[in-house]
């Protein structure tokens, strides 16, 4: 009767041994299941912060280039304006005939344009025409040519242009500098003054450019200069 007992609880517990690995073995599965669930749940997460970062700074960089934007169409709008201006002082009036009526005494005329405004003129042609590198290198000969000409600030004001449009912004620096240190008092100063501190940006000298917008800024307030002056600070972070 022992030995019968004995055989039976040697095989009771053979089953219950059995039983208890299998559940360990399902235990081990489950949680295996469990950690690629929480890594998939952990790679979710990263991934819907990395396109909310991205997301966010898409919009940061909207921002910026509308700015942007905005500071080149006032730039380009007064470069019309100013080339517009030049060219009506090219442009007389012609008479008008009217038929069945006595024709008026002629008015007196302006005195004739000199030599030098009309080629200046000429060259603002191709200038307003995108034709950057052949106003270029016009607008130089007529520098060289006419050193006293009173259309001389226009011309290297255009000639910086052409350069900083041709992004050849240390050529474009070195005009305008020119500008600014031989005509202070010339309409084009000011002007002239945002356009270098907009070289000194495109080459890479930010402190330079930083400074140079600041005092634009805080010397020259209310003007559209200074406006966009502040609109590149905030580009720049400063």
């Amino acid at each position: 009767m022992v030995k019968r007992a004995l055989v039976a609880l040697l095989v009771l517990g053979g089953l219950v041994g059995c039983q208890s690995e299998e559940q360990l073995k399902k235990m081990q599965v489950e949680m295996g299941d469990m950690k690629m669930e929480v890594f998939k749940l952990r790679r979710q997460m990263e991934d819907a912060n990395q396109k909310q970062e991205a997301e966010r700074s898409a919009a940061d960089e909207a921002r910026k280039l509308d700015r942007r934007f905005q500071a080149d169409l006032q730039d380009t709008l007064r470069q019309l304006q100013d080339s517009t201006r030049s060219l009506n002082g090219r442009l007389q009036e012609t008479p008008a005939r009217r038929s069945g009526k006595p024709t008026p005494a002629p008015e007196p005329q302006a005195p004739p344009v000199q030599d030098d405004e009309k080629a200046l003129q000429a060259v603002l042609l191709d200038y307003n025409r995108g034709n950057y590198a052949l106003a270029a290198e016009s607008l130089e000969l007529f520098v060289k040519g006419n050193p006293n000409s009173s259309r001389k600030p226009d011309a290297l004001f255009y000639l910086g242009l052409s350069h900083y449009n041709l992004k050849a912004y240390d050529k474009a620096k070195s005009v305008f500098e020119q500008l600014l240190k031989e005509h202070p008092t010339s309409n084009q100063f000011l002007p002239a003054k945002l356009k270098r501190a907009q070289c000194l940006k495109w080459l890479g000298l930010k402190p330079a450019a930083i400074q140079a917008f600041r005092e634009i800024k805080s010397g020259f307030p209310g003007t559209s200069e200074s406006r966009t002056a502040q609109q590149e600070l905030e580009d720049l972070g400063a």
